[in-house]
């Protein structure tokens, strides 16, 4: 099933919402983001982050879910408002699937602020993530990249049951200097990522 065929929705799970990114979020995109700590473990977030570039990224998501490329979703706490209804609050990072529809494949790709590391969100979004790429999107692969340093993400990726499948050396550069990277991957007819353990 393609990206297109379904309206994004909005996911929960015991701790987190996951929604579409809104223009609100650009604000908090940019600040966390652009912490050095977050923008050396991957590939593309920029540093120092330049003003506009959340703007630039919001309106690059919004083409890959119309085009069937791609879903992203800002990770948030949940809030109650005076009425005592739960909505989401504002973003404390992001996570998406990149498509290759006539692959059935996508590769999950996150990050989360530094004030969030180590709380197990980042595994707690991952698995709605994943859950809803294999049931909705009839996907039949989800893999995953980290660079070897970024041993938490590592951590993430054992959590959620994926398969280990080696080493890419040298496979980028970043800041001119040539990383390796890790892959895992999840097949459909794997254990189904929603009994992982955040």
């Amino acid at each position: 099933m393609s990206v297109r065929a379904v309206q994004q929705p909005v996911l929960r799970t015991p701790r987190l919402i996951l929604r579409a990114p809104e223009p609100r979020d650009t604000a908090n995109m940019q600040l966390l983001a652009g912490d050095k700590r977050v923008a050396d473990m991957t590939l593309t977030i920029p540093h120092p982050y330049p003003d506009g570039a959340a703007e630039t990224w919001l309106a690059e998501r919004n083409v890959m879910w119309n085009d069937g490329t791609g879903v992203t979703f800002a990770i948030t706490l949940p809030r109650k408002g005076d009425d005592g209804a739960e909505s989401s609050g504002e973003l404390i990072g992001a996570i998406g699937l990149s498509v290759k529809a006539e692959h059935a494949r996508a590769e999950i790709g996150y990050w989360v602020g530094v004030p969030h590391w180590n709380l197990g969100y980042v595994t707690e979004a991952s698995v709605a993530v994943m859950d809803w790429g294999f049931r909705v999107l009839e996907l039949n692969r989800i893999e995953a990249r980290y660079y070897i340093a970024n041993i938490a993400s590592g951590r993430v990726m054992q959590k959620l049951g994926m398969q280990f499948e080696g080493i890419h050396r040298e496979y980028t550069r970043r800041n001119g200097v040539f990383r390796d990277i890790a892959v895992y991957a999840t097949l459909a007819r794997d254990a189904p990522p929603i009994r992982a353990n955040p």
